[in-house]
């Protein structure tokens, strides 16, 4: 495994942001065991990618730093990328911080430009906590031809109202994007969503995915008694995320390798 923290300048943002970059690379049993046949440094095909997205207060090394995603993503073959969004909820502001443009153009431009990943929407997930469960649903449901799943853990499932009365466009609301969909006949992305039966969001989560559900989306609900809003909870769920999206990738076949 490789994790690559760079700094880079962004064109829409107009400032540098940091990545945290897990791209899966030959492991320690592999310079143990080599022969001329076995572990290179060059990827047999691209990898299937995976957007992962932190909540508010965190950056891109949270999710590194208190989950095993490291080693989830070696094990399941997938390059995992990590943004810091600041507390911008993966959206347009006003004082023109224009993170869904980055999110959804800017970022995958940059990461299929400089890593062995796939372009393929079949091999493209999107996930995240809290904040970022709120900009997964909002990215997966604003583009559903873009992701073959998304996993939104403990997800909030609107905009976060910034004083009071405060409204937002109803494309920001997931809820009004997934109705949108389904009004035009449109394919929704595989959906996982979980969150713990303590955590303040699980009742608008479990009405959100059996809204979801209900809108024709294919839809798994996870949760698990006793969690909360807490990184406990969101380890547990992202190795269970990573073991249950569909993939069709050149990794699929073999399963999770031992490392």
């Amino acid at each position: 495994m490789a994790k690559i923290q760079c700094n880079v300048i962004s064109y829409v943002l107009r400032r540098t942001i940091d990545l945290t970059v897990v791209v899966p690379t030959p492991v320690f049993s592999d310079s143990i065991n080599r022969n001329e046949n076995s572990a290179k440094h060059t990827p047999k095909a691209p990898y299937p990618v995976l957007y992962l997205l932190h909540g508010y207060g965190n950056n891109d090394k949270q999710w590194t730093g208190y989950t095993n995603v490291e080693m989830y993503a070696e094990e399941h073959q997938i390059v995992v990328v990590n943004m810091a969004a600041e507390n911008k909820s993966y959206i347009a502001q006003e004082n023109g911080d224009d993170f869904f443009k980055f999110m959804s153009e800017e970022l995958p431009e940059f990461i299929q430009g400089m890593f062995p990943v796939s372009r393929r929407p079949e091999d493209t997930y999107i996930a995240g906590l809290s904040m970022g469960g709120y900009g997964t649903l909002l990215h997966a449901l604003s583009a559903p031809d873009k992701f073959c799943a998304f996993g939104a853990l403990s997800a909030a499932t609107e905009p976060v109202a910034m004083g009071e009365n405060k409204t937002y466009p109803d494309e920001l609301y997931p809820a009004k994007l997934a109705a949108k969909i389904a009004a035009e006949g449109g394919k929704f992305p595989k959906v996982y969503m979980a969150t713990g039966t303590k955590d303040f969001l699980f009742d608008k989560d479990k009405e959100m995915a059996a809204y979801l559900k209900s809108l024709g989306a294919d839809v798994t609900w996870d949760e698990i008694e006793g969690y909360g809003h807490e990184w406990r909870f969101w380890d547990i769920e992202i190795e269970k995320f990573l073991k249950w999206i569909p993939r069709t990738d050149a990794y699929a076949a073999a399963g999770p390798r031992k490392i």
